[in-house]
């Protein structure tokens, strides 16, 4: 089966074609500008990038300039749209209405809005990506992975906040968590390249890129995540501070004389290792300006490294233990130099990195020596693959 893979934002599509029986990618891409003025990049595999400027006033005309770029006859990837025989989207927040992945229906799209006021700029979006291809392609199976629906096996004392419990029963105010694809794919990767029994398993997988989160996964099942009722809580991240003091936030408010919107475009954009090194949200260039002596973007690497660390003993208590950690995502699985320093503070668990095989950049491999108590792995995520893989199975059941 080949599979259309669809991320839409408010503005922008990401997509892939896969084929489910190879797992591999036949072509990629993604529209930009859509409402503006419109930008199409679509990329055959194993051929280059071919950029067509057109109007997309809205995401329907992005879908179908994506549809006609499979079969077109020139470069096109498939004979004729019939070959798509589902298409699966991601979904960013699914509440506690979806524990798992779902078939698309109009009562299934209905309990994804009532989940819009918990991600008000991505749910609406995703909405808007599902009905222009459900327009276009009437009658083909279509399939929502949600990012959040991987950690609603988290106990409630794992994901309840302590304020008065009425805020939960009425607004559904709790940590939910996020990154969920990713979190789901790399533990059963990582259990499974490292021979352990997945259902047997005490998992740390640290997704460490521009947004960054950790979760601690038991037996298979998420039972703790960094990421809370929005992807602001947590980790120190390229832009979002992560945990803070209310306080503090009220009290840089009335200095700045900022307003609610004031202080989270402060919190989301303008915070993390950006706000502190005053150079980058980006490690290549921290790192860079680190080697020149510059103090600010050595703390915002010291600052993000030490977090990461305290996040992974905080889940290793909790699950009484760790058998392997994994790293993934963009800093993850690129940045030998983070992945070591934050493996320095792991020693008190018995980890031991073996520092030739941690220069791997962007690809599967143990980077903990043979001695090493607890595995050390680097595992490139694939969310579009997972969402092919669930899309398969609820398309075919």
């Amino acid at each position: 089966m080949k599979v259309l893979v669809i991320n839409c934002g408010s503005s922008s599509l990401k997509y892939q074609v896969i084929d489910s029986e190879t797992e591999k990618v036949l072509a990629k891409g993604l529209c930009e500008r859509i409402g503006i003025d419109g930008r199409l990049v679509y990329q055959p595999a194993g051929s280059e990038k071919i950029i067509t400027e057109s109007a997309m006033p809205t995401h329907k005309e992005a879908v179908r300039m994506v549809l006609d770029a499979l079969v077109d006859k020139e470069n096109g990837v498939l004979s004729s749209l019939s070959e798509i025989g589902a298409v699966g989207h991601r979904i960013v927040h699914g509440g506690e209405k979806f524990t798992e992945s779902a078939l698309i229906t109009d009562e299934m799209l209905r309990k994804v809005e009532e989940c819009n006021e918990l991600a008000p700029l991505h749910n609406p979006a995703n909405i808007i990506g599902i009905n222009a291809c459900r327009e276009l392609m009437p009658g083909v199976p279509m399939v929502g992975v949600f990012d959040t629906a991987f950690h609603q096996t988290m106990p409630a004392k794992a994901y309840m906040y302590a304020v008065p419990y009425e805020c939960y029963q009425k607004y559904g105010v709790r940590r939910y968590g996020f990154h969920g694809t990713s979190h789901s794919f790399v533990s059963k990767r990582a259990a499974e390249v490292a021979g352990i029994e997945l259902t047997n398993s005490k998992i740390i997988v640290c997704h460490l890129g521009n947004g960054a989160s950790v979760s601690a996964v038991l037996n298979g099942k998420s039972v703790d995540t960094s990421m809370g009722l929005s992807p602001l809580e947590g980790l120190v991240m390229g832009t979002r501070s992560g945990d803070i003091d209310p306080t503090a936030v009220q009290y840089i408010a009335k200095k700045e004389g900022l307003d609610f919107d004031g202080v989270m475009t402060l919190l989301n954009k303008k915070s993390g290792v950006l706000g502190i090194s005053g150079v980058s949200s980006d490690f290549r260039d921290l790192l860079a300006a680190q080697d020149k002596g510059d103090k600010r973007a050595k703390l915002a690497v010291d600052m993000f490294v030490y977090r990461v660390a305290k996040y992974i003993g905080a889940y290793a208590a909790a699950m009484n233990g760790v058998d392997l950690i994994a790293f993934t995502a963009g800093v993850g699985e690129n940045n030998g130099f983070v992945r070591q320093e934050i493996c320095r503070y792991l020693g008190f668990i018995g980890v031991e990195i073996d520092s030739k095989a941690n220069e791997v950049a962007g690809e599967e491999r143990k980077i903990s020596t043979d001695n090493s108590m607890v595995k050390v792995y680097v595992i490139p995520t694939n969310e579009e693959l997972a969402i092919a893989r669930e899309t398969v199975r609820l398309a075919t059941e």
